[in-house]
């Protein structure tokens, strides 16, 4: 779906994120469609543990399959992110290696090494070596629309194949039911926001926080994967610095660096609190303390409430949230929100002498 008048017109957008960010919906539709025909490719058998590989874009999908099956789920479930493959990797893992290029090297070399400790590899990719060594396993292949222009702007078709596998072997029960739910409150979240153009929410969120750094917050598993993203997609389409942390983990050391400071910190950060549902009610707690204490040493607090059925709804809630919030902070800024060059750079020199 486009991007309503007045959302993109006449701002730096030379890929089109505002469109690609308002057809999130659709593209987790689509890709649980297109997963459930491809499905049956997964073997059934003895699985003792769950790895999913992958980096940037594409490795915050692993964030996301992992905070939501990982509570319910028989069998660990691990994010790597790495060159290298876990040890414990075996005959016994399920191993989904995530790529929207398929020539993360990362990605490709921990996918390497977990065929060859004997997992079974599920490719969820778009092509390039990924693709190549899947076909030369025999893989399974979930592929990523090509014509999606950047990783990030892929999170859903690279998220869901994962889920839909997991519940097709019974590890993530119920998995259509959430998955149903999410587009659900994807579809209300994106028609409110699109409606709103420069009044909405995520543009208010984004005039407070203007010029300052961002600090994201978030509570427990989900929590803390939205704010990952937050932080992510700031620095991928704003071009500028932000950070993240999870309670209740702050609360026991981040908490301590706001005495000595704040005539600093009061001009340059600005607090973003995510809340969710699910948060222990301890938690919860917590965010109010800590809303109490950042007041005297931040240029704002700011919170958002997370909406929908189940943690999966809820999560991409906020995350749907968080990228409009991050196109808003680029177009203030007159940045163009979808070319990343430094990215570029670092991987060219990488593969140089």
């Amino acid at each position: 779906m486009s991007a309503s008048p007045g959302i993109a017109e006449g701002r730096l957008d030379t890929i089109g994120m505002f469109a690609l960010t308002a057809g999130l919906p659709e593209q987790v539709a689509t890709a649980a469609a297109r997963a459930r025909e491809l499905v049956g490719q997964v073997e059934r058998g003895d699985i003792e543990n769950v790895v999913v590989i992958g980096m940037g874009g594409s490795g915050i999908s692993g964030d996301v399959v992992t905070a939501v099956t990982g509570p319910l789920m028989p069998v660990p479930i691990t994010v790597c992110k790495s060159y290298e493959c876990p040890a414990f990797v075996g005959p016994e893992t399920l191993a989904f290696a995530i790529s929207a290029s398929g020539n993360t090297e990362e990605t490709v070399q921990a996918a390497t090494d977990a065929e060859a400790a004997g997992a079974q590899v599920v490719a969820v990719t778009g092509g390039g070596q990924l693709a190549d060594l899947a076909s030369h396993w025999g893989a399974p292949v979930f592929p990523v629309p090509p014509e999606i222009p950047q990783p990030r702007a892929a999170l859903g078709a690279m998220a869901i194949p994962p889920l839909v596998v997991l519940d097709h072997l019974g590890l993530y029960r119920g998995g259509s039911t959430w998955i149903g739910a999410a587009v659900d409150q994807l579809e209300l979240r994106r028609d409110e926001i699109e409606a709103g153009g420069e009044a909405s929410a995520p543009a208010e969120v984004a005039r407070r926080i203007g010029r300052t750094m961002a600090l994201i917050h978030g509570g427990g598993a989900v929590g803390a994967t939205a704010a990952q993203r937050w932080k992510t997609q700031i620095n991928e389409n704003a071009k500028a610095p932000a950070f993240w942390a999870v309670q209740p983990e702050l609360c026991h050391n981040e908490v301590c660096g706001w005495g000595v400071n704040g005539d600093m910190t009061r001009q340059v950060i600005t607090a973003v609190a995510l809340r969710h549902e699910g948060e222990h009610p301890q938690v919860g707690r917590r965010f109010e303390l800590i809303g109490e204490i950042m007041r005297e040493v931040v240029a704002d607090v700011i919170e958002v409430q997370a909406a929908g059925e189940g943690d999966l709804a809820q999560l991409f809630d906020l995350i749907l949230f968080g990228d409009y919030v991050s196109l808003w902070l680029a177009a203030a800024a007159g940045v163009d929100p979808g070319p990343v060059p430094v990215l570029g750079e670092l991987k060219a020199a990488l593969s140089g002498p």
